[in-house]
């Protein structure tokens, strides 16, 4: 048997599936595409995560497309992390081509051109579905974690958040948030210092600058109602495929605290909500995150720690996670080798860093007899990658020189038109673009102060009252003791001394 023989053999019995898988494309031998020699990718492993990285222009981005619209082809929903705003033309069918065909043909895979039922999501101002979560749902270690902030301050939420549950004030918004903060150091400091003791404001200012950070950043369009719902991310249309929801993330960039804020909030709630599944024969949702190191570079080490658990513990939700990156070194290690599925593009080898980075992934992928994989990593042309899944059984498939499919849908965005036309159909927006500003924790504190003070006026009117009234009956008092003590002045007159004497004078004179 030949060395292609062997490679065809080895690659076909390597991504032979006894349930339903997905093809990413064939295999290649020596530059050459092996026509029909497919390389498969289990549904039932789907949730053990993935990494697709690759240098500027490679193909990143259409591999991540051609996953989701398999996925979605197969009943499975997908939410995408639409960083640099080129997703949504998966809404509307490719335009075709001739290399498209040409490609297709090689791989031995007929081409069909398709859109895909899209949900457009957003953070921020831009149009879509508004994803939103109240502060009493991300809870006080959640917020804790993502406001960064000191132990001492953690607990001071964590009393913040027990002092509104056993009164019943309900934290929706970051105002909410940042008047309990306030009222727990002034109007209400002795009530906290008798329940829960005396609360520093030192600590509380520096809580209160960490939240007008987050503001900044846009964090008063996330926190509030009406919250979203993670089951909504799972729907199905009349066909039977499943949504491919793509966030919009393109003006917040920039803006690492809000994105950490929704990651973290997001990923807890999936765990949170989403019932144990265990290894079934699909996932229930993947979730794509582009430019994953954009994240990993700016994220907070409370973000860090809380994918690095989340990536351990939520594939027995069904859920996997895929990180799209130009180079594997940008995902932190105990991250990587939670990954089940790499797709590795191009690395380009322009400095020595550049070489050391590409002898480090080449360590991440399987030894093979066919290929040197050192060398293949710089030599992959657009759209070609190194594939290695994991078969229904979780060992590593064979490594393979991948000639990847195309997007069966637009390899370009949606003008503005398409956009708004795919905005003003969606049943999601009708239900959470409504921005509710019910009475919480805001207004019920200014209430409560409101009758505090007016209380207070009360009684400083009353005891003004008093203390007038008081005044008066002493006065008249006084004024009566003196009446009393106020003679006639002609009774003063003839009891005077002097007049004493002289009639007594007279009366001895005349008793002579």
């Amino acid at each position: 048997m030949s060395r292609r023989d062997d490679f065809v053999k080895m690659i076909t019995e390597g991504n032979t599936s006894k349930g339903d898988f997905i093809t990413l494309g064939a295999a290649m031998l020596d530059g050459e595409t092996l026509t029909n020699t497919f390389v498969n990718v289990p549904l039932k492993t789907m949730n053990r995560h993935g990494l697709i990285a690759g240098a500027t222009g490679t193909g990143k981005t259409k591999t991540l497309q051609v996953l989701a619209e398999n996925l979605s082809e197969k009943g499975v929903p997908v939410l995408l992390m639409d960083i640099k705003g080129d997703l949504s033309g998966l809404a509307q069918p490719s335009t075709g081509h001739a290399k498209i065909d040409e490609r297709h043909n090689s791989i031995g895979l007929p081409f069909t051109a398709k859109g895909f039922p899209v949900e457009v999501l957003t953070l921020s101002e831009q149009n879509g579905v508004r994803l939103r979560a109240t502060v009493s749902e991300f809870g006080p270690v959640l917020l804790s974690r993502i406001l960064d902030v000191t132990e001492t301050q953690a607990g001071i939420i964590a009393v913040i958040f027990k002092y509104c549950d056993d009164n019943k004030l309900p934290l929706l918004d970051l105002k909410d948030f940042k008047k309990i903060l306030q009222y727990a150091t002034q109007e209400g400091k002795d009530e906290f210092t008798d329940a829960y003791g005396r609360i520093s404001t030192a600590s509380t200012g520096a809580i209160l600058r960490k939240i007008v950070e987050i503001e900044q950043q846009g964090g008063d369009l996330f926190f509030g109602e009406t919250s979203f719902e993670v089951d909504d991310l799972l729907r199905v249309d009349d066909e039977g495929r499943g949504y491919i929801n793509i966030i919009r993330l393109t003006d917040i960039q920039d803006r690492p605290k809000l994105f950490s804020t929704f990651m973290l909030s997001l990923l807890a709630e999936i765990y949170s909500t989403f019932p144990e599944q265990g290894d079934s024969g699909r996932p229930e949702l993947i979730l794509f995150i582009d430019e994953a190191h954009l994240i990993f570079n700016e994220a907070s080490k409370a973000l860090l720690s809380q994918i690095e658990s989340i990536v351990k513990l939520i594939r027995s939700k069904g859920v996997g996670l895929y990180f799209v990156t130009q180079n594997p070194t940008d995902v932190p290690e105990a991250v990587l080798g939670q990954l089940g599925l790499k797709v590795q593009h191009a690395l380009r080898a322009f400095t020595a860093k550049d070489r050391k980075a590409i002898k480090l992934t080449a360590q991440n992928y399987p030894d093979s007899d066919f290929y040197d994989t050192t060398e293949i990593l710089t030599s992959l042309g657009i759209g070609e990658a190194l594939v290695s899944a994991l078969d229904e059984k979780g060992k590593p498939t064979p490594l393979a020189a991948t000639m990847m499919r195309a997007p069966m849908s637009r390899m370009d965005v949606l003008t503005s038109n398409e956009l708004s036309a795919l905005i003003s159909t969606s049943k999601l927006a009708k239900n959470y673009n409504e921005t509710i500003d019910r009475e919480s924790a805001y207004e019920m504190l200014n209430k409560k102060i409101e009758l505090a003070e007016a209380e207070e006026a009360k009684e400083k009117a009353r005891q003004e009252k008093e203390a007038l009234e008081n005044a008066e009956r002493s006065k008249k008092s006084t004024s009566s003791r003196r009446s009393s003590n106020r003679q006639n002045p002609l009774i003063k007159v003839l009891t005077s001394p002097t007049v004493i004497r002289s009639v007594l004078g007279i009366l001895t004179k005349m008793l002579k």
